[in-house]
């Protein structure tokens, strides 16, 4: 089985900064892009940012200059840095991977439970 455990969401002041984590645990055999995706009420959900396993990001739009997305592959782990956050950026983020479990195995998507983070004064 495979795990995709977030931690960091919480409630923060517009302006303020949180970390996420993520990370992945289980029959892991290789992981390629890892992102965050985030909901906001009556929203679809949209990707945050991705990064490959040899360190490429891209970011939403509405992101960019803002949140740092970065991983140790050591620990198959994804992070999250935002900064500079705004009520819009209020969701569930959640994370992504695209792993295989085996040598021989197709990369497939696998999901985290989701982490709150609300900003607001």
């Amino acid at each position: 089985q495979v795990q995709l455990v977030e931690s960091g969401g919480g409630l923060v002041q517009p302006g303020g900064s949180l970390r996420l984590s993520c990370a992945a645990s289980g029959s892991i055999f290789s992981i390629n892009t890892m992102g965050w995706y985030r909901q906001a009420p009556g929203k679809q959900r949209e990707l945050v940012a991705a990064i490959t396993s040899g360190g490429s990001t891209n970011y939403v739009d509405s992101v960019k200059g803002r949140f740092t997305i970065s991983r140790d592959n050591a620990k198959n782990t994804v992070y999250l840095q935002m900064n500079s956050l705004k009520p819009e950026d209020t969701a569930v983020y959640y994370c992504n991977a695209e792993l295989k479990k085996y040598r021989f195995d197709y990369y497939s998507g696998y999901w985290g439970q989701g982490t709150q983070v609300t900003v607001s004064s």
